[in-house]
């Protein structure tokens, strides 16, 4: 039988109704598992989360976690080295399986990823020196509280709260001019995260500055492409085993000196 133009035509079409139909790819765990490789997409320069040691090898809190998932599950692991931009993109351009890299839980975020159980937190607090006897809110009254410009320490602590309280809020435009401003003298109470902390006393020589109010606390989960259920569900099995054992909060405070509130694995 002769096929003429209408019916090469129809076939060609046919053969790309087909294409287009058939999945782009296979499932994520799928391709775990007959590679024997998870790709982690972590940021290597967010201390104590992720970042390189003396030997230029990844260690940190988030790069434990992927160590001993990978362990767990007898793959091999790969870093794929990432910034908090990329994070996301990386999972869904298939450079990367999941993200494991302080990846807080937001509701614009669950828009273009799927998210875990939370494994990890992220608190935000105002930090004083260790000498400062600042114990609740009303404490700070008529003090100047420094925080950057735009982030969430700002939003919270600006408006009502500071006209609660008595406090003015004082603003700089970048973690690095914050922390320099700690570390000089020239600011004695911030608003910053737990990392910023570290780097404030890790620079500092004279003194040491300690969390005094929490301003929030933020969950930490796993990402993963929308779509891979089996993959997420295998995720949140290892991650309540390994909340249960207490192993999650043991990789946290290894690193931050502190505990995962209860409250935030449950």
């Amino acid at each position: 039988m002769k096929l003429n133009r209408r019916h090469f035509a129809f076939a060609i079409m046919a053969a790309a109704g087909l294409a287009i139909a058939a999945p782009a790819s296979a499932d994520v765990l799928d391709n775990i598992t007959s590679k024997k490789k998870i790709r982690v997409a972590t940021d290597l320069g967010i201390p104590p989360f992720g970042m390189l040691d003396g030997s230029l090898k990844p260690t940190g809190s988030d790069v434990e976690v992927a160590k001993a998932l990978a362990a767990d599950w007898g793959v091999e692991l790969e870093f794929v080295n990432t910034t908090g931009p990329t994070r996301i993109p990386n999972i869904n351009t298939d450079k990367a399986d999941v993200v494991i890299s302080s990846l807080s839980i937001t509701e614009e975020r669950k828009k273009v990823v799927d998210y875990t159980k939370p494994y990890s937190f992220i608190r935000t607090t105002v930090i004083a020196p260790t000498n400062d006897t600042t114990k609740s809110w009303e404490d700070l009254k008529g003090k100047s509280i420094a925080v950057v410009r735009t982030t969430a320490q700002d939003v919270a602590l600006s408006g009502e709260r500071e006209k609660q309280y008595g406090f003015t809020v004082i603003r700089f435009d970048d973690d690095a001019t914050a922390i320099t401003a700690a570390v000089s003298g020239q600011a004695t109470y911030l608003g910053l995260a737990d990392p910023q902390m570290r780097t404030i006393n890790e620079r500092s020589s004279n003194r040491k500055f300690e969390a005094k109010l929490v301003i929030s606390q933020f969950p930490i989960a796993m990402g993963v492409k929308k779509g891979e259920n089996k993959l997420l569900d295998k995720l949140n099995e290892w991650i309540s085993t390994n909340a249960k054992n207490g192993k999650l909060n043991g990789y946290f405070k290894k690193f931050h000196n502190i505990d995962i509130p209860n409250e935030i694995l449950q």
